[in-house]
């Protein structure tokens, strides 16, 4: 039980750090050979894709809060199972450059080793996502 809630409370804090802006304290959830994937069509939506490792991670979450902010995250449902954790959020995003704003739900699914995140597999509408940057 004691590692449930260690993830539940690290994947928590990588969302208020996402939130807050904070690209150093979402980094450091990640483990450093972590990746993060956007699930995609790269040429439908070029955000999309693997990220891996702290450096590259660090540029993609950067580009990704200057360009959308999270205003709220309302987790809709959290699923452990071992080392395995799936959460399905609603989300107001705000895309920065134009200053629209929208709700979307987004499904994360993450997979921890050593106590940090070494895969995020996030699932968003990204027909959505470029319909908004369009």
């Amino acid at each position: 039980m004691a590692q449930r809630e260690e993830m539940l409370a690290l994947i928590r804090t990588a969302y208020a750090a996402r939130g807050e802006g904070d690209i150093e304290g979402l980094v450091t959830a990640f483990h450093p050979e972590g990746h993060f994937t956007l699930m995609g069509d790269k040429g439908a939506l070029e955000l999309t894709g693997r990220m891996e490792g702290h450096p590259t991670l660090r540029a993609a979450f950067t580009q990704f809060t200057d360009t959308f902010g999270f205003e709220s995250r309302e987790i809709l449902a959290e699923l452990v199972d071992g080392d395995r954790v799936a959460v399905h959020s609603r989300v107001l995003v705000r895309y920065n450059p134009g200053g629209k704003t929208f709700s979307t739900e987004i499904l994360d699914l993450f997979r921890f080793q050593d106590g940090k995140i070494a895969e995020l597999i996030e699932f968003a509408d990204t027909a959505q996502i470029k319909a908004v940057i369009a």
